[in-house]
């Protein structure tokens, strides 16, 4: 293990790996200041289920926009570099709220600014995990591209790690800590994250071209400044009037080409966007391509999300502390490296038509869990609700692991080349869209049936509801590729 991470270090420089390490730990530890989140919303701002869901699919909304950062940062540098600056634009943007938060007490207890300032947070961790991304498909493209797979298992070991600190100590931190002191403890790693934006050295993506450009404009202005002289020289010889209007003329050309290069600049970008936006639209309507995301984002629409539902009947009528339920992400955590390992070890060379049949069988059976629970059935056969919440979650997220990696299959096997990075970051948009938008269907779903906040009355009618929904995905299966499996899509 250490001379592994010797070899990537000698590979791609000590601070390289540590920055991409040290951001995918961070986008693991958020669950960390996020279990702190979801009680801010439950117990200081007294929110109804339904309204505290719709609040935390707004402010992941920008998730779901990932595409846009991508486009950015591959069209239009900032001071000739594509990623270094929009990181550290990222990366301040993903501060500043948690530093806000932590310090006003007015802010953090109005819903609308604790709304805006989530979203804005959520706004700087979505670009930072699309310019990482950019940054590893770089360095493996032009430096080592046999060291593509260790770069992306270091930074899912990374983020894994993160996810588990992170849930272990949130649970923790509930109990012995102040919300504003955890918002304002989690803005270390963002702090340490911005100064170590400082420790890579990015190459300018122009300098050649500025460095050619600045040679003929040199040239082309030291002509000009020749033939001015002569001319001058002749009018000295007349009066000082004619010298003064050749000086006034020798200064107008020279200053009229600002506007000019500024024009250039602005329409060459115009162009480049147009261009990255086109290829992305013809690459996505492709049938080879839409079909299957259009299938995952159904997969996700279809089916209402009642997890911050049964967050609020878990706290609220299990009365199941921050502890144990900081102890439920950490055994998630372990089910989703788990499910990663099983699926790489004994289902890669199966149909992806059949594995995703069987994910979302087996998540409406796990969902049947949810519903012994909430009708009480385990307390007749003698098995604990902590069981039942820590057995449901594990297995749960282990079978969604089971569908999410024929997602990056699928999606690592459809992007064709030159646009890889930016519909790879669609397709992740896609999904993250879906998964939002579910978010807001179980929200809708909790306000029809009158589930709120003590009374959870109609909540078995509404996990019955959302078993039948999990089939639906499987009716529409024929667009997923009929003879892609896990090794070749």
């Amino acid at each position: 293990m250490i001379a592994w991470l010797k070899q990537l270090k000698a590979s791609f420089g000590a601070s390289f790996i540590w920055l991409i390490c040290l951001i995918y730990f961070t986008q693991g530890f958020r669950s960390f200041v996020w279990t702190a989140v979801s009680y801010q919303l439950k117990d200081r701002l007294k929110l109804s289920p339904s309204a505290s869901q719709f609040v935390s699919s707004i402010a992941f909304f920008p998730w779901s926009i990932k595409p846009l950062y991508g486009i950015l940062s591959d069209c239009i540098p900032i001071k000739g570099r594509k990623r270094i600056p929009y990181l550290v634009i990222a990366t301040v943007l993903s501060l500043l709220p948690w530093l806000v938060l932590g310090l006003n007490a007015t802010l953090r207890n109005s819903t609308w600014h604790l709304m805006i300032f989530l979203t804005v947070q959520n706004l700087g961790s979505a670009m930072a995990d699309v310019v990482v991304d950019a940054m590893i498909a770089e360095a493996v493209r032009f430096e080592r591209a046999a060291f593509a797979g260790d770069l992306q298992t270091i930074s899912w070991l990374a983020m894994a790690l993160g996810g588990i600190c992170g849930s272990l100590l949130g649970g923790f931190a509930l109990t012995n800590l102040q919300i504003d002191t955890i918002f304002l403890l989690f803005s270390i790693l963002p702090a340490i994250q911005l100064l170590s934006c400082g420790l890579v050295e990015e190459n300018s993506v122009d300098s050649n071209n500025s460095r050619s450009s600045q040679v003929v404009n040199g040239n082309s202005i030291q002509d000009e400044d020749n033939s001015l002289g002569k001319k001058s020289d002749i009018g000295n010889l007349r009066r000082k009037k004619s010298q003064k209007n050749r000086k006034q003329k020798a200064v107008v050309p020279s200053e009229s080409k600002i506007p000019e290069k500024v024009n250039s600049l602005a329409l060459s970008l115009f162009h480049s966007l147009k261009a990255a936006a086109y290829s992305l639209c013809h690459a996505f309507k492709q049938p080879i391509i839409l079909r299957p995301m259009t299938w995952f984002f159904l997969a996700h629409v279809t089916v209402p999300n009642l997890s911050t539902i049964m967050f609020y009947y878990q706290t609220e009528l299990l009365n199941l502390d921050a502890s144990f339920l900081g102890t439920v992400r950490v055994v998630g955590w372990f089910s989703l490296m788990l499910g990663t390992f099983i699926y790489n070890r004994y289902l890669k060379t199966m149909k992806l038509r059949r594995i995703l049949m069987w994910a979302h069988i087996g998540l409406s059976i796990l969902t049947l869990l949810d519903i012994v629970l909430v009708s009480r059935m385990n307390v007749a056969f003698g098995i604990s609700d902590k069981i039942m919440v820590l057995c449901g979650s594990a297995l749960a997220d282990a079978v969604n692991q089971f569908k999410f990696m024929p997602f990056l299959i699928l999606s690592g096997k459809l992007c064709p080349p030159g646009i890889e990075g930016t519909l790879f970051a669609l397709f992740m948009s896609i999904n993250n869209l879906g998964s939002t938008l579910g978010a807001f269907m179980g929200a809708g779903l909790a306000s029809i049936l009158n589930i709120s906040s003590g009374s959870f009355d109609n909540l078995l009618v509404g996990i019955v509801i959302q078993v039948l929904c999990t089939f639906i995905p499987i009716a529409f299966l024929f667009l997923i590729p009929k003879e892609a499996t896990g090794i070749s899509a």
